[in-house]
């Protein structure tokens, strides 16, 4: 893998992922390649990797609260949210800074307080407003171009593992979260 283009100084990713309690997702080029697939009956059919679904519990364990903000729904996405017990799960977002702006007022936080991840034009006013933005990869040039760091890994192929690596990492919580899994937890 190549190094990220745009990595944050230690002291600054630190001093941001201190303050992180939420981890949002977009879907669609993050948890996924961004790829539509149909069936022959016009169902939509996501493809979703399993490390980024052990990255999603690693950051449940640390004590991160993760959830999605998508412009997209569905069935599918609907189940996997649910075998990852992610909360919030807004999706079928038209405005997603909107969204976020409710997010925050209902659940008492600021956006400082929220890493989030995108990868295309309509993610931008979310990654310019939270304490920690991420994105694949693959992302659109102007996503990239803003946030605070690009992973090296593409959307839909275990970018969120290695967003929540990074993160708990920073904060200082990696060998506590690798121990459980080397004792077998």
């Amino acid at each position: 893998m190549i190094p990220s283009p745009h990595p944050l100084p230690d002291p600054d990713l630190e001093r941001r992922a201190a303050r992180i309690q939420w981890l949002l997702l977009d879907v669609d080029g993050v948890l996924t390649d961004g790829r539509l697939r149909y069936t022959e009956r016009g169902e939509e059919m996501k493809v979703f990797h399993v490390r980024d679904g052990l990255g999603v519990r690693m950051a449940q364990r640390a004590g991160l609260t993760v959830g999605v903000l998508s412009g997209r729904s569905g069935p599918a996405l609907e189940r996997r949210a649910r075998e990852l017990d992610l909360d919030p799960l807004i999706v079928g977002s038209k405005h997603k800074v909107a969204d976020l702006e409710r997010f925050c007022d209902e659940r008492g936080t600021t956006p400082d307080s929220i890493a989030y991840v995108g990868d295309d034009l309509q993610d931008l006013g979310v990654l310019r407003r939270c304490g920690l933005a991420f994105a694949p990869a693959d992302a659109a040039t102007e996503v990239r171009d803003v946030v605070h760091h690009v992973l090296r890994t593409a959307g839909g192929r275990g970018a969120v593992r290695e967003l929540v690596e990074t993160l708990l990492r920073a904060r200082g919580e990696w060998d506590r979260i690798l121990a459980g899994y080397l004792d077998g937890d």
